[in-house]
């Protein structure tokens, strides 16, 4: 019996990929067809420019990692992986903590109006901590404590903890507070290839793109949630066609994965539910989400690290008592999953 079924499977593997490179001549003339627009991909301001100075924000000029003001004292410093920026900085969590803390008499007397957040990828975010610093262009940051560009909190899956607690810089335990929809498609608008489904990728040839070793993690938790969906026969032509590099990049972060479709690079996008939804709003004319059936199965989860002896101790116990106060409501509204009672909050040991 076992030995029919890998007959079986593996002619069905070897059917299935015929049938993918005899419909790529036609997916090739679908994707000539559908000519996307010539400009890049210029990412939103977030947060508030003060008025009088000159503003750089543009394709070439925004630092869109780096939230806030360097060369004043800081309230508060957070570093993050980006995938939650679209919750963590809306209105509701960073946008609206200066005032709570004002509203409280035992946080009243601190100055919040300076609430710096690092949203780079988390690979990076620990070799910051690590070496000391990070150059963006021609300008070096220096990330230590006597430059006070230093994080009080890191929120970010265990991995990425678990290795800022070896390097001594996190306490022994960590809060989860948001668990994601699993994956999800980006397409462009129109859908052109008529992308319905993991299934179709391979069908129609088309050209993907997802997070390369800059992000380890997600390529890995790409693959694993692929395979458990659709089996590795199918996994594998579904990754077949991976644009691995383009122009202008040395590697591929999540938010370079829109800039290759609206570029041309790339067909479609594979990433987190709730960052495709984020895309497909702020950019409503370039692009559309593709939802995975199942992909619910397969989650992310991250957590609130505490920084040991952390700079600013009273801002950072005052804005993990805001936190955790309403993350658990705001963050579905930005197409996160809801926790249970029992994930919200609950503790991860990272030694």
């Amino acid at each position: 019996m076992m030995e029919r079924r890998a007959f079986l499977a593996s002619a069905l593997g070897a059917a299935a990929l015929a049938s993918y490179e005899a419909q790529a001549e036609g997916a090739a003339a679908q994707r000539a067809a559908a000519v996307p627009p010539p400009e890049p991909v210029v990412w939103p301001v977030v947060g508030k420019v003060r008025s009088g100075i000159t503003s750089l924000a543009g394709h070439t000029d925004t630092v869109p990692d780096i939230v806030g003001r360097i060369g004043t004292p800081a309230s508060l410093v957070v570093f993050t992986e980006g995938n939650h920026l679209m919750a963590l900085l809306s209105d509701e969590i960073v946008g609206a903590f200066p005032a709570w803390a004002r509203s409280q008499s035992q946080y009243a007397d601190l100055d919040m109006g300076n609430v710096v957040v690092v949203t780079l990828p988390q690979p990076i975010v620990v070799e910051m901590v690590r070496t000391g610093g990070i150059a963006l262009g021609n300008l070096t940051l220096d990330v230590t404590r006597a430059s006070g560009f230093y994080p009080d909190i890191v929120l970010g899956g265990a991995a990425p903890l678990q290795q800022l607690r070896k390097l001594g810089v996190l306490e022994p335990q960590a809060r989860f507070f948001s668990r994601n929809r699993g994956r999800a498609l980006l397409v462009r608008k129109g859908n052109p290839l008529g992308i319905n489904a993991l299934g179709d990728v391979a069908r129609t040839g088309a050209r993907l793109a997802q997070a390369d070793a800059v992000e380890a993690g997600a390529r890995a938790g790409n693959r694993a949630a692929i395979e458990g969906l659709i089996g590795k026969p199918a996994a594998d032509a579904f990754f077949a066609n991976e644009v691995e590099h383009f122009p202008g990049r040395l590697g591929i972060t999540h938010r370079d994965v829109p800039e290759m479709l609206a570029r041309g690079y790339a067909d479609v996008g594979l990433t987190q539910y709730h960052l495709i939804s984020y895309w497909a709003r702020t950019f409503p004319t370039l692009f559309e989400l593709v939802a995975i059936a199942g992909a619910e199965r397969f989650p992310v989860k991250i957590a609130f690290g505490r920084v040991i002896d952390p700079l600013r101790r009273r801002a950072a116990g005052a804005f993990e008592e805001f936190f955790f106060s309403r993350a658990r409501d705001v963050y579905p509204r930005y197409d996160f999953a809801r926790m249970a009672d029992d994930e919200y909050g609950a503790a991860l040991r990272l030694d």
